[in-house]
């Protein structure tokens, strides 16, 4: 009896005490990301030490309230501070859902335990603003209204940077691949592709992406190969409540849509971009090839498929484990046809063709990101990403070939397809181990393997005498299979302590002082093999059909010997291999000078060995080159407040720019009108960069900002056409210096705001660059430092793939309604001007790729809260993509065509 007298006593208290208090409910709404919840949100209850923290749902809570008026404070990191009063009546609870914004306010003053949601083009302004760093970003909110699909098409809508027609080089500042840098959550990510630094961007679905960082100003933390800029791409960090989200698309491209039912590749590959061939077995004793030269046919008709889901989880008091994965696939279809020609000095033509080309592009991406949270102070993230993509090209070229078909009457088939698979591991930690000192650690491994089996030509004239074509064979390689095989491992790591310094009675730092160790070991194995097919004489003059070359090309015949099999060194392939040791230290002070004066001064010391050893045609012996170089650079940023939305900066610092593996090794690759050669005598070169910023940011999602820049380029390295019988290309210390300087102009305004209380605005925004290239040329230079002889037409030039002028414009319409829908239409327009792709030689002029402008228009709706519809329209325009030749006498046109239009609808749904 006892026992239940004070259970009821204790049941009766709390009742009466339940109704005497009251209770406040609600949940966060980030207006910046599409009404999402806002997870990690401060609440508190003004004049009392009672506070909260929303949870992944967005939602927060108070219990056991008096009665009374209350003020309820919210904030967030980068979002406006809210107060809002509140009537509390015992026993009833109070629904206060509150919708956040970003904001304008200085952080300068703030300790900073959350993270700022990157994905907002607000945000990342705020966060442009308030960096000391000269930075620029462009997050996948903006990457999302302007219809972008892949990384490298989102890099070129930024100042200053451009894409070469027709290849994956990304140039920013006028400096192509070899100036350049990609890194993945800060962490290096290895090449794809033998001939090139960086990877291809396209290769990175937006999908995976939260926000692009394109740094173009040096600082001590980036590697210090670098001149023209960093592009790092930060992954999704997904927050909140479950979800899944599922996008559908199809694409089309008007050139494609008309060879429909005629629309021809290579046999072997599958259409999900994968194949699981490669040598044949005993291939010189038989043909025993597995693909058929004769083209297979497909509807060119493109399609995608996207499945995305996250979700957040609270462990303990303050812990959180945030997960996160993406799987998708998508192909396309290309067709062009037009000119492609190579002329001499003085409009000779040595090769002139009506090229036709056939290209069908897949993507596989997946990707898996976890982040715990242990409490404010401690965090461990990993990333796992993988990259399966294909290119598959079938070109035909008709005309002129001299010493081949100079009666116009040349047939040359090639067919291409490669295979690229990235696999990257990353482990990352942040950990505040005092009130003063954190310390960030990162590692990574990349494996890239990058295949190119079975690549095929065939050489072919067509000749009155057989009523028909025949083979051509002026030199054994016209007609063969080839075949190569890239394997790169690459292991990195991150370390770095910092410590406040100087912290007022407030606990407000002056400044941070960093100290740290980059690591990159890199490693590539590169092997190729041809197999060349000698035409007996006697068939020479015997016509074959070029839509069915396997009824001459087989096992038969080379049994009957009309043609034999060749390679050049049996079954040995030519191979080379890279090794690369970078060991960096890097010391950073970050500082309040005063006020309104911001330092940071930083200087980085590189260790670097490459070693680069190969056995091929060129030298059967083999050989290896090794080279060892010590950088020091160092760099300053200085950031200048002139009042709370305007800022002035200055950057200067020294870098360095090394070759490459494939450019050191004594290596030849054979396309139809190139051939290019390695050269082991090439040597790094050595960059000096100033920058001058001046920017203003009249609103939190306004911006307009002036850049003057500056480089200096000892022993720049070019592209030339050497002085030899097969004019083969090489990679050459072209003269003592260039230099590079001109000015970018950034604009983003808000136009219209048509309603207060919905999102219904008129937005525009532009960015253009200006510059000037310069470099001297010495051709006694090129033959006192290397094996190699060149006649350059000029003495001076700009640099190969810089424009003069850059314009990026985009004007935006955005509509919210009020059942979670919304309308999002952007008209997107890019230029870039005339730009040297290749140096003249030998009295020949420069090759010039001409200005093209094209436009871009994207409508995405969200029907409600669950289902949208997407239409994306590309190159409207669709101008001529045209290269010149600058001969003395006129200037002739060696490349042109157009790309079509294409078209792509999407439906996406998510739960």
């Amino acid at each position: 009896m006892k026992h239940l007298l004070t259970l009821l006593t204790l049941v009766f208290t709390s009742v009466l005490s339940a109704q005497s208090t009251a209770s406040i409910a609600g949940k966060l709404i980030d207006k910046e990301y599409n009404n999402e919840p806002l997870a990690f949100g401060n609440v508190l209850i003004k004049g009392t030490t009672i506070g909260t923290t929303s949870d992944m749902d967005g939602v927060y809570h108070f219990d056991n309230l008096d009665e009374g008026l209350y003020t309820l404070v919210y904030s967030f990191v980068g979002y406006e501070t809210k107060e809002l009063e509140v009537v509390l009546e015992a026993g009833k609870e109070v629904n206060v859902d509150v919708e956040m914004f970003a904001s304008s306010a200085s952080l300068d003053e703030v300790v900073i335990t959350t993270t700022t949601r990157k994905e907002s083009e607000t945000a990342l302004l705020l966060d442009q603003k308030n960096a000391i760093e000269i930075k620029q970003s462009i997050g996948s909110e903006e990457l999302s209204r302007k219809g972008i699909s892949d990384v490298a098409s989102a890099v070129v809508k930024t100042t200053g940077v451009s894409k070469q027609e027709g290849s994956n080089t990304i140039y920013v500042r006028g400096l192509g691949d070899r100036y350049n840098s990609t890194s993945l959550n800060g962490l290096p990510i290895t090449s794809n592709d033998p001939e090139k630094k960086n990877i291809s961007l396209d290769l990175f679905s937006t999908d995976i992406v939260e926000f692009i960082s394109i740094d173009k100003v040096y600082g001590p933390k980036i590697s210090g190969d670098f001149a023209g800029g960093n592009v790092d791409i930060t992954s999704i960090n997904y927050k909140g409540k479950g979800m899944l989200e599922v996008n559908l698309g199809s694409t089309m491209g008007t050139n494609a849509l008309d060879k429909f039912n005629d629309f021809q590749l290579q046999d072997g590959p599958n259409r999900f971009g994968f194949s699981n061939y490669g040598v044949p077995n005993n291939p010189l004793n038989g043909y025993n090839f597995e693909n058929k030269l004769a083209p297979v046919k497909e509807k060119p008709i493109g399609s995608a498929l996207d499945l995305k889901a996250g979700k957040s989880f609270s462990i303990g008091e303050e812990g959180s484990l945030n997960l996160f994965a993406t799987a998708s696939f998508d192909n396309g279809f290309e067709y062009r046809d037009g000119i492609n020609q190579s002329v001499s000095a003085q409009g000779a033509k040595l090769k002139s063709f009506n090229q036709e080309r056939f290209s069908y592009n897949t993507n596989t991406t997946g990707m898996f990101n976890a982040n715990y949270r242990l409490n404010s102070n401690h965090k461990i993230a990993y990333n796992f990403l993988t990259v399966n993509s294909s290119s598959q090209t079938k070109d035909g070229y008709k005309g002129f070939i001299r010493d081949i078909a100079e009666d116009n009457n040349g047939l040359i088939q090639r067919s291409t397809y490669i295979q690229n698979t990235l696999m990257i591991h990353q482990l990352l930690g942040n950990h505040k181990l005092s009130d003063k000192l954190d310390f960030d650690w990162a590692t990574s491994y990349n494996k890239v393997e990058g295949d190119m089996p079975d690549r095929t030509q065939n050489t072919l004239k067509y000749s009155e005498d057989a009523n028909g074509y025949v083979f051509a064979q002026n030199t054994i390689t016209d007609n063969h299979r080839y075949y190569q095989n890239l394997v790169e491992d690459e292991l990195a790591a991150n370390l770095s302590v910092s410590y406040r310094l100087n912290e007022d009675e407030n606990g407000v730092s002056k400044g941070k002082a960093t100290l740290g160790y980059n690591g990159r070991f890199k490693n590539r194995d590169f092997e190729a093999i041809q197999f060349n097919f000698r035409i007996s004489g006697s068939e020479l003059n015997s016509a074959v059909n070029p839509d069915n070359l396997d009824a001459f090309l087989n096992k038969q015949n080379y049994s009957n010997g009309l043609f034999g099999i060749e390679s050049f060194a049996g079954l040995t392939p030519q191979t080379y291999d890279g090794e690369q040791l970078i060991h960096a230290g890097f010391a950073s002070l970050e500082y309040n000078l005063s006020d309104k004066l911001s330092a940071v001064a930083g200087l980085r010391f590189e260790r670097v060995e490459q070693t680069v050893s190969w056995r091929t045609q060129l030298d059967a012996s083999g050989k290896n080159n090794t080279f060892n170089r010590n950088e020091f650079l160092p760099s300053v940023i200085l950031k200048y407040e002139l009042n709370e939305k305007q800022n002035l900066r200055f950057g200067a610092s020294k870098t360095y720019t090394l070759p490459q593996f494939k450019e050191r090794a004594l290596f030849i690759y054979e396309d139809v009108t190139e051939v290019k050669v390695g050269n082991p005598d090439l040597y790094p070169s050595q960059n000096y960069n100033v920058d001058l910023k001046w920017e203003v940011f009249p609103k939190n999602s306004e911006l307009f900002s002036v850049t003057a820049f500056g480089k200096y380029i000892l022993d720049p390295i070019n592209e030339i056409t050497l002085a030899s019988s097969t004019n083969d290309i090489s990679f050459i210390n072209t003269g003592d210096s260039g230099y590079v300087y001109g000015a970018e102009i950034e604009i983003r305004k808000d136009l219209f705001n048509f309603d207060v209380e919905e999102s219904n605005t008129l937005s525009a925004g532009l960015n253009a660059s200006f510059m000037q290239t310069h470099q001297e040329l010495d051709s006694e230079k090129v033959r006192q430092e290397t094996n190699y002889n060149t006649n350059l037409t000029n003495d001076t030039s700009g640099f190969t793939g810089a424009s003069d002028r850059l314009l990026n414009a985009d004007l935006s319409y955005i509509k919210s309604f009020k059942n979670d829908g919304n309308l999002m239409a952007t008209l997107a327009y890019s230029y870039t001007s005339d730009k040297i792709y290749a140096l003249g030689v030998e009295t020949k002029g420069n090759l010039v790729d001409k200005g093209v402008g094209t436009l871009d228009f994207i409508l995405k709706t969200k029907i409600n809260k669950h289902f949208g519809i997407d239409l994306t329209v590309k190159n409207i325009l669709n101008p001529a993509i045209e290269r010149i030749q600058e001969n003395a006498s006129e200037d002739i046109t060696v490349l042109s065509f157009k790309r079509g239009a294409f078209f792509k609808l999407g439906l996406r749904y998510k739960l």
